[in-house]
């Protein structure tokens, strides 16, 4: 199953790569960057992750909670997390139960597929950017989609 933009995130919990249980119900009341890359230490995904630690501080001002995903174990984040300074957790997905949950996708049913989730302050999924091969356009995307999320948000009628 594939859950599209305007469903509820399911509830999900996850450890990351300091050992620190992660669960959805943690970003009540935030919005949530919740991105899927394949693997890490690997060219395309640095490139991605270093992009998002890059505009963190962007995140932040958005009021946004920004959580990486691969299906890696914990000491091979840890060690991904420390040689590239991320200040945000990396979720271990290791048997794939996050990806099946939202439907991330497989490539040629070999490689995990890069996704990027945008869920607002309601936990309601806004937007889904789904591109294996461009990775750094998921950092561009999802800071141009927070963007018009806030300016939704602060319209006054």
């Amino acid at each position: 199953m594939s859950l599209k933009i305007g469903e509820q995130l399911p509830y999900f919990s996850l450890i990351d790569q300091q050992g620190i249980m992660r669960n959805s119900k943690q970003c009540k009341g935030q919005k949530l960057v919740l991105f899927f890359y394949p693997k890490d230490d690997t060219p395309g995904c640095s490139a991605e992750v270093c992009g998002f630690r890059d505009k963190y501080d962007l995140f932040k001002l958005f009021g946004s909670v920004v959580w990486g995903v691969s299906s890696d174990d914990k000491l091979s984040h840890q060690k991904f997390a420390e040689k590239n300074k991320l200040p945000f957790p990396i979720l271990c997905d290791e048997n794939n139960v996050l990806r099946k949950m939202l439907g991330v996708p497989m490539v040629l049913s070999l490689l995990d597929g890069r996704v990027t989730y945008l869920v607002d302050s309601n936990g309601i999924i806004r937007y889904i950017f789904n591109d294996l091969l461009n990775s750094s356009k998921h950092v561009t995307i999802a800071l141009e989609e927070l963007e018009k999320i806030h300016s939704e948000s602060n319209v006054h009628f």
